[in-house]
């Protein structure tokens, strides 16, 4: 019974050995995973703040063509106007 009874134990031991080197592998793998999705997060989060800035920089620029075609525009009216009223 005695040698029954150490026989399962150092059986029992040896498949906890296995199992648990599975599972720290397992972990690693899926530390190493989450490792690689943090850094495409953190590369994806700077993309799109580069996105951000130059669709900014964009929209300053059209407001300000937006606003030299107005000035021009107005520019022409008046001279219209004033060759209109010779």
């Amino acid at each position: 019974m005695v040698k029954k009874t150490a026989k399962l134990a150092i059986l029992a031991l040896c498949g906890g050995l296995v199992v648990g080197c599975a599972s720290n592998g397992d972990i690693a793998n899926l530390q190493s995973q989450i490792d690689d999705v943090k850094a495409q997060t953190a590369a994806t989060s700077s993309a799109a703040d580069q996105a951000a800035a130059s669709a900014s920089a964009a929209e300053r620029a059209a407001e300000a063509a937006e606003a030299a075609a107005n000035e021009t525009s107005a520019k022409l009216d008046r001279m219209f106007k004033k060759s209109m009223s010779k």
